[in-house]
């Protein structure tokens, strides 16, 4: 029997390259090995996209996005997150098990409550429950479906520790293995993508690639890339440069090999660079991209790919909340 992997990501904006190569791409490429599961964590983006319009076009654009990259619905599950009740029942026998000091390290919400000490204001000024708690549902999202692993980049790793933990508070207070304790797959190599300013590349920084932009608004993008006032005569390292790095995520070894010695050997400047980065970019994208549009026209198929996918998503979800039903007495 296979080992079974869950991926998520939250509808909240558009996607990007950085999700791309950080989360979707090696989030499918476990299908081959995995019994794979996948999900459009749409809970998860209420805690901060109020406009329904917005908050329902996107989850639409998502699904979409995972599907033209490649997501076979017919050989893994693939399900919204709100098509699973069980995942709420869960998250609420798991709050009987999760202190309030495991919350309060959480880094979203740390992060959130060291923004209002810097700027002077109450330190849960403007942070909701489902802020919170998110790590709670993220656990439950986990293991609700007996998750063995989760690819998560190392930024996300403490979600899964936390999903750890809570499953062995459960497990320990019952004598016996209720819930399986899942493990974190760190992406290392795909971790970090940088951006249009070499950070990494985040729609909190604004500095994305989208994955599905027209082929004219994608190459205005990528000729937006910060760069250094070097001349076009100057030599350039390759490593340093975070257009060369992006060109590494799409190019074969023989062209990386090729521009890096172009780079080292002067003569070609950014603007060169930065056309053949739209060039091997374009090429990966464009059919993924004709895929995206079509799947975009016909929303009431995507949907119906979404509702099979918790139809068989819900049978399994039901087996695990009974089995902790009955280890806590209730069932």
């Amino acid at each position: 029997m296979k080992k079974i992997s869950l991926t998520g990501i939250k509808p909240t904006g558009d996607l990007h390259i950085g999700n791309y190569f950080g989360a979707i791409k090696p989030a499918l490429e476990l299908a081959n090995e995995y019994d794979a599961r996948y999900f459009i964590a749409d809970y998860h983006g209420l805690n901060t996209m109020k406009d329904p319009k917005e908050l329902s076009s996107t989850i639409r654009h998502v699904a979409a996005g995972w599907l033209a990259s490649g997501l076979d619905p017919e050989k893994v599950i693939f399900y919204r997150q709100s098509s699973i009740p069980e995942v709420f029942e869960l998250t609420i026998m798991l709050m009987a098990f999760t202190s309030k000091g495991l919350m309060n390290r959480a880094h979203a919400y740390k992060d959130a409550a060291g923004k209002n000490r810097e700027k002077g204001d109450d330190t849960d000024s403007g942070i909701n429950m489902g802020l919170f708690t998110y790590p709670v549902l993220m656990a439950a999202d986990i293991i609700i479906f007996d998750s063995d692993i989760v690819p998560v980049g190392k930024d996300q790793e403490q979600h899964v520790e936390m999903a750890q933990d809570i499953a062995q508070s459960v497990n320990a207070n019952y004598g016996t293995q209720v819930l399986k304790v899942p493990q974190a797959q760190i992406q290392e190599n795909v971790a970090v993508v940088p951006g249009l300013d070499g950070r990494k590349m985040s729609k909190s920084y604004g500095n994305v690639i989208p994955l599905f932009a027209p082929e004219k608004t994608l190459r205005k993008t990528i000729m937006r890339i910060t760069t250094n006032s070097q001349t076009v005569d100057e030599p350039k390292d390759p490593d340093t440069s975070q257009i060369y790095q992006l060109y590494k995520l799409f190019a074969d070894c023989g062209e990386q090999s090729a521009l890096a010695a172009r780079y080292r050997a002067g003569g070609m400047g950014w603007g060169e660079a930065k056309e053949e980065l739209f060039r091997v970019i374009n090429r990966e994208l464009s059919p993924v991209r004709e895929r995206y549009d079509a799947i975009m026209a016909d929303i009431p198929s995507l949907d119906k790919i979404l509702q099979q996918g918790a139809q068989k998503a819900r049978p399994i979800a039901a087996a695990t909340v009974k089995r902790f039903r009955k280890a806590a007495g209730i069932d």
